[in-house]
Order: structure tokens, then sequence, then C-alpha cells
């Protein structure tokens, strides 16, 4: 299980996304809040994209494509 460790990058992204959220609610920032969860979903997202780049990587390699 070498992948469990992106795991709990993701999730404490999501932890940290929404606790920043959370907080700039509450102080009347409600544009910042949304901002902030928007990177989040990149930063999860690109995270995401490298997994699958190097899942293709892996199956064009063993099927020498």
């Amino acid at each position: 299980m070498p992948n469990i460790d992106l795991i709990y990058k993701i999730a404490a992204v999501g932890v940290l996304v929404a606790i920043l959220h959370t907080v700039l609610s509450k102080a009347g920032k409600e544009e910042y809040g949304q901002i902030v969860t928007i990177a989040g979903v990149a930063i999860v997202f690109l995270m995401v994209v490298e997994l699958l780049n190097r899942l293709f990587q892996t199956v064009k390699t063993l099927f020498n494509l």
C-alpha cells in the first residue's frame, strides 16, 4: 500500500480547506472562503492527475505500447 500516504494528503487538504472556509465565512469573507475551496479542489485534482499519469505509464510499460 504505497499510495496510502496520498489518501492522507488528500484528507489533510480537505480538513484544512474546510477549516479555512469556515473561519473565513464566519469572518464575513465568503468570497475568500470560496477561493480557498476552489484552490483546495485544484490541488487535489492535480494530485489525482499525477497518480493517473503514473497509472497510464505503468500500463503502457506493462503492455509494451
